[in-house]
């Protein structure tokens, strides 16, 4: 039997070609062209840019109501743009490179809704007519109203409870609106327990 002669190694030519071409399938698979086969990425939307990366206009605000203009819901949209040399898709679903004058997405802000109900008209009037009930006519109680108008105010002691209620704004218009203020800010908010609060448990010493 003849023996058998050892393999010689490859040619340094050899190695190089194969490495080269492992290269290539890599990138091939994973760079421009392979992300192309495989389907694009989807571009950014505008809503979803980070802090920094856009503007939002302030809110224009209604002179007779104090909140913003086109306040629905609870809810008013401010116009955001986003910064220069920034490609994403708008509020249109059209993908455009924004120069920083380009109106970019809507964002929505918290409002109030009201109704024509003056915080300081509900005040004066349970100040010095809330023994006769008009603090409860004005906002639409009439049938506390009525009661607070028999008994003078339940002998004043509802006319008081009434006007420490409404002075707190606890007290509000019967159509759940929000009174008018004559400021444009933070406003006293009620809070309340509902089935969603948590509650942490009491550590006692």
């Amino acid at each position: 039997m003849a023996a058998a002669w050892p393999s010689r190694p490859a040619a340094p030519e050899t190695v190089a070609a194969r490495f080269l071409g492992v290269l290539w399938f890599i990138s091939a698979t994973t760079g421009p062209w392979g992300a192309a086969a495989g389907g694009s990425e989807e571009p950014l939307k505008c809503e979803d840019l980070k802090v920094g990366q856009y503007i939002c206009k302030d809110p224009k605000i209604n002179d007779a109501t104090q909140e913003p203009v086109n306040c629905t819901n609870y809810t008013a949209y401010v116009a955001c743009f986003p910064a220069p040399n920034i490609t994403c898709k708008d509020f249109g679903g059209n993908e455009t490179h924004f120069t920083g004058n380009e109106v970019g997405f809507l964002k929505p802000i918290p409002c109030r809704n009201v109704n024509g109900y003056s915080y300081k008209v509900a005040v004066a009037l349970s100040l010095f007519l809330g023994w006769l009930g008009a603090d409860r006519f004005y906002l639409g109680y009439p049938a506390l109203g009525l009661l607070k108008f028999c008994t003078v105010g339940f002998c004043g002691i509802g006319s008081l409870i009434d006007f420490i209620l409404i002075s707190m704004q606890i007290v509000g218009p019967s159509d759940g609106s929000s009174y008018i203020i004559d400021y444009y800010g933070t406003r006293l908010t009620r809070l309340s327990i509902t089935n969603e609060t948590f509650r942490k448990t009491q550590l006692y010493p």
